[in-house]
């Protein structure tokens, strides 16, 4: 159980998206939910993203994982990053719960990294909110103001900038905490070995948007109406403004329309960016199957990293990894609390799968390996 120590209602008026901020302590008594060994045998596997970074005299070099061998780092100036550690670990899954005062919706990713003295990967600036979570070590943190910066070697498709003035210099230990929002520069300096805690969270850019609407569209062979005007230009090579702003108006009814966006929406905010760990069984349950292990005292457990969201508006359906559920005919109390909790106990199972619908649900869930019985 890892007990978050933040005034949540004053971070998120006064911080959240808004500014950065040091937690010290945010964590008493922290304890490493994963260590370095299982961290490293992580990145050994294909499926699992992960890659070192090398800290070199002014420069930085990146080596794609899976990594099998690491004495040929040596003992000092590098650095392993590992993705999505919550979606292979389930350890992991209590330090995450303590940060849902923030939407699912929003939750990338747990990124866990192990550095050695000198490990970091220099000045950058992310696009998204970032927790920065200090476990066993030290690490220094600066952080500078908002700006425009030079990106590193002229290099637009990077992260990386040139350096920066620091408007936070600080050193993190076991249990403390940085938030930084997006579009403040940072880099972190190990001091000693540690583990570190990157927990992010991302909304989707207007391309995303974009792109995931239109796919929608196509899919259902829907938005087909054509724009129809009621004056034409006397120039035959000229797009009035009129026309242009009718076009346009075009896409905005689309977008007024919940019909249209909302599984659009509900698609693209489910979706993880990195594969999860489906627990498929070797043969599809049925219903029999289900109540029996109920009977035997079993749980239904969330698979990691997997999203259930639900569109306020929109009570009949749930949205989980991009696909679409009915709900029709369950009560909304009873989708909520399948949506709020990465795991159902026996009792709240149980209780549940009195529904014979919610119960059809939970199966197919499990059938799909979303679920998997505990």
């Amino acid at each position: 159980m890892y007990k978050l120590n933040l005034n949540v209602a004053e971070f998120l008026t006064q911080y959240w998206q808004k500014k950065p901020l040091v937690i010290k302590g945010a964590f008493t008594g922290f304890i490493d939910p994963i260590g370095a060994d299982e961290l490293a045998g992580l990145a050994c596997e294909e499926e699992i993203s992960s890659r070192i970074v090398l800290t070199k005299e002014r420069d930085w070099e990146i080596i794609q994982g899976p990594i099998e061998d690491y004495n040929q780092f040596g003992e000092k100036n590098w650095q392993l990053l590992v993705q999505a550690v919550n979606h292979w670990y389930p350890d992991t899954a209590p330090l995450i719960d303590a940060f849902r005062f923030i939407p699912d919706w929003r939750f990338d990713d747990l990124m866990v990294s192990f550095a050695t003295q000198g490990g970091g990967v220099g000045p950058h600036i992310d696009n998204y909110d970032v927790f920065l979570l200090q476990g066993e070590g030290t690490r220094r943190w600066r952080v500078g103001a908002k700006g425009d910066y030079t990106p590193r070697g002229g290099d637009t498709n990077t992260a990386l900038i040139d350096d920066f003035e620091p408007i936070i210099d600080v050193v993190l230990e076991a249990g403390d905490m940085l938030y930084i929002p997006p579009g403040y520069p940072h880099c972190a300096e190990t001091l000693t070995t540690a583990l570190s805690y990157s927990i992010g969270f991302r909304a989707p850019s207007q391309q995303e948007l974009f792109s995931s609407i239109a796919d929608h569209l196509l899919d259902t062979n829907t938005g087909l109406k054509r724009f129809t005007s009621s004056s034409e230009p006397t120039s035959a090579s000229t797009v009035p403004f009129e026309h242009q702003q009718g076009m346009l108006n075009q896409i905005n009814e689309l977008f007024s329309q919940p019909e249209f966006y909302q599984t659009a929406l509900g698609q693209l905010l489910s979706q993880n960016r990195f594969e999860l760990d489906l627990s498929t069984p070797d043969t599809p349950y049925n219903l029999d199957d289900l109540m029996h292990a109920l009977s035997e005292g079993a749980e239904v457990h969330r698979v990691g990293g997997l999203k259930v969201l639900q569109l306020e508006g929109d009570s009949n359906r749930l949205f989980i990894n991009g696909e679409v559920f009915s709900c029709e005919q369950l009560e909304q109390s009873d989708i909520t609390k399948l949506a709020d909790r990465f795991a159902l106990d026996n009792q709240q199972a149980t209780a549940l799968c009195q529904s014979s619908k919610i119960k059809e649900l939970i199966l197919a869930l499990l059938n799909r390996g979303y679920y998997y019985l505990a």
